[in-house]
């Protein structure tokens, strides 16, 4: 084989030569000549210059022709700050948003079927309004983080949407809550009986309406809360990110069931003189609260670096075709997880929607027999404390979610990190520059909870397996107390619901991303297509950066994906309710009732289908080189890049060593912010 180092012909400075056969182009590829200080005094380069030419990956080139934003504007330095490890501190305040908007969720799923059956809607049609959540979670998810991917506001490009959908979610749920009065008071103006029949089918229409502006808003906040997560935490923090954001989902679930459950016009009467209006007003007011912490205290990365938005943006129609090509190109994990949020959600959303009727329907009913002949009133007033029992049964799913999300993630075994981003401060130990730090430091305790074996991935699938079992048994139990202790048990399942997925999607995109961006920098006219990182699912032979950059899709885009996974099986969960509502309600009123045991136990079937499909997901997936931590340690050529051709698994010991260490600064301490 050939000597690396040849001579150069002009000034005799050694030069490294690529023996590797030419790409597609027919070219070989070199790497620049090595530049002494003295060559730099004599072309007159100074320092300043040759720093911002700099080949590490962490430091953008700042070349000629960036017109959008200078070289001087500190993007390099931000860069190197959202590598670094963040404090747990720092994951609360990033995360705190989407707890507050769980609580207006927890609202709309155990309030809103029993507030539309007030108004007199039946089950069957009931069933159909609830199109309205998935059918705004297929549609707006995804074009709202096509949109926030092309914002370019210096503060950020996810917090004016997260601003926007707050404004719109308080409005719509005041406007909700207040259905009754404000149309009954308007028709009023003309004559109108309040209890005519005409009025009644006015509040139930304006109600509904209100329910889809309701749901579209709640669905803006959410795309934009689940990016700014994405790009606020480091790649190798996402899993400890999604998991904070589980919790604090658990947390605002319990907020939302224990003001349910409470009587609230005895204690805040002042909000509105019905549960479900005092429940819309403390959920407003927690969502603007929760939201204005993360918007102040977490700090987007600078827009303006990522270039100008593309000339060309899509209509809605456009937009949502080039969705259908992008799902081919989903990243591999991504795709497969996307499978399998299609399969279980189709159980999931009846057993979110209809759990406090289910709940309801169950204590009344000995009270129906006792006593089948109640007036209206008496069987509005029976069916309010029902649906209070139904949503203690929602605070116990909920205290058992949040407790999964506590402590089993110091039972579950970290993932390899195949991709290692540079090892930064180790939160209250200093900075930990080498992985022999951790040998040195000795194990911490946390790694004494660890269950070999148990990723989170297995988690995930035996979680659902737990929720096929419980189901089932719906339909066979006839107790409160029996079926509270089901839907407990699935707050288990909804925990790593809530966590997996999220945290398989987001370190994926995180770390892609990260490359692109070291793509970015490297391409700069000192660096040749052999100094070009390579990305996982993605080759850089024969394809420039602006290629590469044109052909993957954003973090927004991808999410808005993984979430049509979500909200379209919820469309055939709807309209699969309806029908079985059709055929098996009774009137309200009337004993006997269990067609919503059958829906749930019916959706049971589909989340074990999903568990197979979980068991096909890799644990440690095959990744490209890790151009950034290689970078760190000095290491000249990287397998995975140009230079080898193909992709690799890092040694296993590496990639756990690193894990662990992320594990430990992420959960077992740095309390300061």
């Amino acid at each position: 084989m050939p000597s690396p180092l040849a001579q150069s012909s002009e000034s005799g400075r050694p030069s490294v030569e690529d023996t590797q056969p030419a790409g597609k182009s027919g070219r070989k590829k070199t790497v620049s000549p090595i530049r002494t200080p003295k060559d730099d005094a004599q072309n007159g380069h100074r320092q300043g210059d040759d720093d911002n030419n700099e080949h590490s990956p962490l430091l953008s080139p700042g070349h000629e022709g960036d017109a959008f934003i200078g070289r001087d504007s500190g993007l390099d330095h931000q860069e190197d700050e959202f590598q670094k490890t963040k404090s747990v501190w720092y994951l609360i305040l990033l995360t705190i948003s989407i707890g507050g908007l769980q609580v207006a969720w927890s609202v709309e799923l155990s309030n809103g079927s029993p507030y539309l059956l007030s108004l007199g809607l039946s089950k069957s049609l009931m069933a159909l309004v609830w199109i309205a959540g998935p059918l705004s979670g297929t549609l707006v998810q995804p074009y709202i983080g096509m949109l926030s991917d092309n914002c370019r506001i210096s503060w950020g490009k996810r917090k004016p949407f997260m601003i926007a959908g707050t404004l719109g979610t308080v409005a719509s749920f005041m406007a909700l809550a207040w259905t009754k009065e404000i149309v009954g008071g308007f028709l009023g103006l003309f004559g109108a009986d309040p209890a005519s029949e005409g009025v009644k089918v006015s509040i139930i229409v304006v109600a509904v309406i209100w329910v889809y502006v309701l749901d579209f808003a709640i669905n803006t906040v959410q795309a934009a809360i689940r990016a700014f997560i994405l790009d606020c935490a480091p790649p190798h923090q996402q899993e400890a990110a999604n998991s904070m954001a589980s919790r604090m989902t658990g947390v605002g679930n319990i907020i939302g069931y224990v003001a349910g459950y409470i009587n609230l016009p005895e204690i805040v009467g002042f909000l509105g003189d019905t549960q479900f209006k005092d429940l819309c007003a403390i959920a407003s007011v927690g969502l603007i609260i929760t939201i204005i912490i993360s918007i102040v205290f977490i700090r987007e990365r600078d827009p303006r670096g990522d270039g100008p938005p593309p000339r060309d943006q899509p209509g809605v129609l456009s937009f949502f075709l080039k969705i259908f090509k992008s799902i081919k190109r989903l990243p591999p994990q991504t795709k497969k997880v996307c499978i399998v949020q299609f399969c279980a959600w189709v159980g999931f959303f009846p057993m979110l929607f209809y759990t406090s009727s289910y709940i309801g329907e169950i204590y009344v009913e000995p009270f129906l027999e006792e006593n089948p002949n109640m007036t209206p009133e008496e069987l509005d007033k029976l069916y309010e404390q029902a649906t209070r029992v139904g949503t203690f049964a929602l605070l116990i799913f909920s205290i058992t979610s949040l407790a999964t999300n506590l402590f089993l993630p110091f039972l579950i075994a970290p993932s390899f990190d195949t991709q290692p981003l540079p090892i930064t401060d180790v939160a209250g130990e200093g900075p930990a520059t080498s992985i022999k730090d951790l040998g040195e430091r000795g194990k911490s305790w946390l790694d004494y909870l660890v269950i070999p074996g148990f990723t989170l991935r297995r988690a995930w699938m035996y979680s659902q397996i737990l929720f096929f079992f419980s189901m089932s048994l719906t339909v066979f139990v006839r107790t409160v107390a029996a079926a509270t202790v089901l839907i407990g048990l699935v707050g288990i399942t909804w925990a790593l619901t809530l966590w997996a997925p999220w945290a398989i999607i987001s370190a994926e995109i995180s770390k892609r991303d990260a490359l692109l961006r070291a793509q970015k920098r490297a391409a700069s006219p000192s660096r040749h297509d052999d100094d070009l990182p390579t990305i996982d699912g993605y080759s850089d032979e024969g394809h420039d950066v602006t290629v590469v950059e044109e052909e993957s899709d954003k973090a927004g885009v991808i999410l808005g994906i993984h979430n049509m996974s979500i909200a379209a099986p919820q469309i055939i969960a709807t309209v699969g309710s309806s029908i079985i509502f059709k055929i098996f309600q009774k009137p309200r009123g009337t004993p006997g009732d269990h067609s919503i045991a059958i829906v749930l136990a019916l959706g049971g079937i589909t989340v074990l289908l999903s568990a197979w499909f979980i068991h096909r997901i890799e644990d440690n997936p095959p990744v490209s080189g890790d151009p950034i931590g290689d970078a760190e340690e000095g290491e000249a050529s990287r397998p995975g890049t140009a230079h080898s051709g193909h992709q690799y698994d890092e040694p296993p010991r590496r990639s756990m060593e690193r894990a662990q260490l992320v594990r430990n600064s992420s959960f077992g301490g740095g309390l300061e912010y």
